[in-house]
């Protein structure tokens, strides 16, 4: 049954799908004059398909029902909750249905934006999510449907599947059940979400845009009428990368929390790239000017979510975030290579609509400094795509397997992050147009005297290594840069009104959100560096071999081995060994890192001590009668960064709460 309600679902998606492109293309054909009805049926038919199609994958999960291949195949009656539910997006087919439902979402969400100003902008950005649509439900539909009824059942899983629902189905009495590393934390559960969540969001942007440029309509009201899905999007793409570093660092052993994998260097390259499209999109708003420019950065951003799809999705890369390979690889890149031409196309045939604009005042100014930020990013970006693809074109052409690691990314990332740093600093406070050199420098001289001063104390209390106290020193700069504009407009507001601090604070940041989301999200990222510099160059880490009852000494602490543990389930054996945390006399707890056995694959899962100035991490290797081996390190203010990257996100969603600037007719030059 659920393989019959699941395909419908999906067919009646990809129809709505394909009669909303015809019809919205008949639409704005027809002349100025828009109206919606047309659209109302085929938006009805993408978007219930989807959500219908995400429901039944669910509930034929939750119902353990193995004639489903994907549910034999990915699913177990042993798998524990809420694993159980994220195994709908543990592999690729149902992570694929997840695309289509969050791209419906989104879809919904574009309708009722454009029914309230229907016009032929509208209704193109509507067809290009169309398009969009039209791509991954084909997918599922065909290459990678989830539904297809098993007709062979294995051991623990689905020897051969049908794609016809009225199949004879014979499924296995379990499933094998999902890849260990993604049931053994909570946060599978919600970092893949996140991360489509944002994926599919700069689908918006990117459509708005595309039906620009095919309509020949110039201006900026396409960023106008995307900037909010751009926000939402850029918001749960960071709180993804930041919820799958901390995911990493929980789970996979090894103390890190980014390891310059190819599929999270994956997720990176359109975060930068949205990054520096949210930066130059405002100086298009304020000052008409990167209109061609904004046009690039949100191709790129949407043709870097193709690519990380195919990256996290096809298999062709080894990482560790893949855990299926599938037939799909060759389909996603004849995509990717379709959106570049078609977009760059377009581009190129409407250059001269977009990229007659104002001109630079000043390179001493707030649009000059958003010029060096987009310079910085995009460079950033270009790195990381070269390092992550150079090795799969070597092997393409070559058949040479080579590894691009660590170093070369170090080497690039460190220089370009410090000068991101500076220019988050001095940007904010830089007019526009043209700004003194007296006038910066009374704003900056202040929070530059106390970065200084915090980089002097770093030195004397903590560490002289280069790289942290120039952490300490442009990330205080850039909190401090923040602090000080905050406190002297409050402080005036203050003097005006004779009101509160907390008052004028709130005052201020509900008049402009906008800006204030913006530098809440520049000190979460100073403070993300800060914790870098610590957590990379001051970690100690040592390996010891410890029997029952002994106790060793490691950075400070004293650890005592004091017994084992053992949890059988039906499909799991975990093993763990139990250790009391002593620091200068005072017992910490008990930690208790463990081993596990799931599905015959053994896997380790450390244990985390948290204190304020660092982070005991414990890794068990291996454990017998006679004792255990145990894989020690440190790392100084790791809880730092998921507060930092956090609050990075969280500024995206206060940016939210701005009110809508007017609508710009189309002809004219902001």
């Amino acid at each position: 049954m659920f393989s019959l309600l699941g395909t419908v679902a999906i067919w009646t998606a990809l129809t709505g799908s394909g009669w909303l492109i015809w019809k919205g293309v008949v639409l704005v054909r027809s002349g100025a004059h828009v109206d919606l009805a047309p659209l109302r049926l085929p938006l009805r038919m993408l978007v219930g398909g989807a959500v219908a199609a995400m429901v039944v994958l669910e509930a034929a999960i939750l119902g353990n029902d193995f004639t489903v291949s994907y549910v034999a195949d990915n699913h177990s009656i042993f798998t524990p909750f809420p694993f159980d539910v994220a195994t709908a997006w543990a592999a690729l087919e149902g992570s694929l249905v997840l695309w289509g439902f969050v791209l419906a979402v989104f879809v919904w969400v574009t309708a009722r934006t454009v029914g309230r100003e229907p016009d032929r902008l509208g209704v193109g950005a509507l067809v290009t999510l169309g398009i969009i649509g039209l791509f991954f439900f084909g997918l599922v539909a065909t290459v990678a449907n989830p539904f297809e009824v098993c007709v062979e059942a294995a051991a623990n899983s689905c020897a051969a599947s049908s794609p016809l629902p009225w199949a004879s189905a014979s499924g296995p009495l379990n499933g094998a059940g999902p890849n260990p590393l993604l049931q053994n934390h909570i946060l599978m559960a919600v970092h893949p979400p996140l991360l489509y969540l944002g994926f599919v969001g700069l689908g918006v942007p990117f459509a708005y845009a595309m039906s620009a440029l095919a309509l020949g309509i110039p201006g900026a009201d396409w960023l106008r009428r995307s900037h909010r899905a751009t926000l939402v999007a850029w918001s749960f793409l960071t709180a993804g990368i930041v919820l799958g570093g901390w995911w990493a660092y929980e789970v996979l052993s090894w103390g890190g929390w980014w390891a310059w994998d190819p599929v999270e260097n994956a997720s990176l390259m359109p975060w930068l790239i949205a990054t520096a499209f949210l930066h130059s999109a405002s100086v298009q708003k304020r000052r008409g000017m990167l209109r061609a420019w904004n046009l690039v950065l949100v191709i790129a951003a949407f043709s870097l979510t193709i690519l990380g799809t195919f990256l996290t999705r096809s298999g062709t890369v080894a990482s560790v975030h893949t855990f299926s390979r599938s037939p799909i690889a060759p389909v996603l890149l004849v995509f990717l290579v379709l959106v570049l031409a078609v977009s760059f196309t377009l581009f190129a045939f409407r250059a001269e609509a977009v990229t007659s604009s104002p001109r630079l005042d000043s390179p001493s100014s707030r649009e000059g400094s958003l010029l060096l930020n987009n310079l910085l990013l995009t460079t950033f970006a270009s790195v990381v795509l070269v390092g992550t693809l150079y090795p799969l074109f070597l092997e393409a052409f070559t058949d040479q397997t080579v590894g691009v690691g660590r170093p070369f990314f170090d080497r690039f990332s460190v220089p370009l992050s410090f000068a991101l740093l500076l220019t988050m600093g001095v940007g904010p406070v830089m007019p526009w147009r043209f700004a003194r050199p007296s006038l910066v420098w009374a704003r900056l001289h202040g929070p530059l005297r106390f970065a200084l001063a915090m980089g002097a104390l770093t030195v004397v209390v903590s560490s002289r290594i280069g790289w942290v106290v120039a952490a300490v020193v442009t990330g205080t700069f850039v909190i401090a840069v923040i602090v000080r504009h905050l406190w002297e407009r409050t402080t005036e507001g203050m003097r005006r009104r004779n009101s509160s601090r907390i008052d004028e604070l709130r005052r201020l940041v509900r008049a402009d959100p906008g800006y204030w989301g913006g530098q809440i999200s520049h000190a979460g990222v100073a403070l993300v560096a800060i914790s870098i510099a610590f957590a990379t160059n001051l970690a100690v880490r040592d390996e010891v071999r410890m029997s029952p009852g002994a106790t060793v000494a490691f950075a400070g602490y004293e650890l005592t081995y004091v017994g084992s543990s053992l949890e059988a389930g039906p499909d799991r054996q975990i093993q763990g060994a139990r250790l009391e945390i002593v620091r200068e006399g005072e017992l910490l707890g008990e930690l208790t890192p463990r081993i596990s056995a799931i599905g015959g694959v053994t896997i380790g899962t450390p244990a985390v001590l948290t204190r304020g100035s660092e982070d005991l991490y414990l890794t068990l290797r291996s454990i017998s009668p006679d004792g255990i081996i145990l894989q020690l390190s440190t790392s100084p203010l790791q809880w730092l960064m998921w507060v930092g990257g956090l609050l990075t996100a969280a500024g995206g969603f206060v940016a939210l709460r701005a009110r809508k600037a007017p609508r710009v007719p189309a002809t004219a030059h902001v």
